[in-house]
């Protein structure tokens, strides 16, 4: 029986982050905020923000408003409701409605304009890398994966792939924050027993496939 090497695979070696991960998950989506969101940092925040995305979801997808129906509906519900409290207001001594003059601060425009730009930056720079042919294995996954989710495309809309990535926005970020380690083992356990498998492969099958003779290198 042929026995593989081991030595990258110590079972006593600690396990590494995720996807090579050397900050904080905090820092690792910009910190401030916005990451205080997605972390559920803020509950009452964020838990307001994923009823809100589940709600836009169920008017859209199920009960099938358009964006302007909603918007037309919604705004006549507003004015219905300001007009009647104002009413009562000076019938039966209410204190009259008004509406805060900055409803979110501008730092959280700023957090999440930042974040935008720095990733969309980062996606260029990676997809100008990879379109080039720098690296032809990283090539031809790409246009792989692409292909795949153009396929997915055709039977998913694009209002449950938003949902969807909102959704997973929301909830892989703070999960992985609290069961960090546990995640962590799995991913380093799964990689150990991928190279296993590629080096036994290899052994098997790979290494035993013949090859014709090498050429000469010039001038020799």
């Amino acid at each position: 029986m042929a026995t593989y090497s081991s030595d990258s695979d110590n079972e006593f070696a600690p396990a590494s982050k995720l996807l090579g991960r050397q900050r904080p998950i905090h820092s690792v989506l910009g910190g401030g905020r916005v990451a205080d969101i997605l972390l559920w940092r803020d509950k009452r925040f964020s838990a307001a923000i994923l009823i809100a995305v589940a709600a836009m979801w169920f008017l859209f997808e199920v009960v099938d408003y358009t964006f302007v129906t909603l918007l037309c509906h919604v705004s006549i519900t507003t004015m219905l409701i300001v007009f009647i409290w104002s009413a009562g207001a000076d019938i039966f001594g209410w204190t009259p409605p008004s509406i805060p003059k900055d409803i979110l601060q501008d730092t959280t425009f700023e957090d999440v304009a930042s974040i935008l730009h720095k990733k969309f930056n980062n996606f260029l720079s990676t997809f100008h890398f990879v379109a080039c042919g720098n690296d032809a294995k990283l090539f031809f996954l790409a246009i792989i994966s692409l292909y795949i989710l153009s396929v997915i495309g055709n039977y998913v809309s694009t209002l449950n792939l938003l949902f969807f990535g909102l959704l997973c926005l929301e909830t892989l970020p703070f999960l992985y924050e609290r069961y960090e380690e546990e995640v962590d083992d799995i991913a380093y356990k799964l990689k150990r027993q991928t190279r296993r498998t590629c080096r036994k492969l290899n052994a098997d099958f790979l290494g035993k496939i013949p090859r014709g003779p090498a050429k000469e290198k010039k001038g020799k």
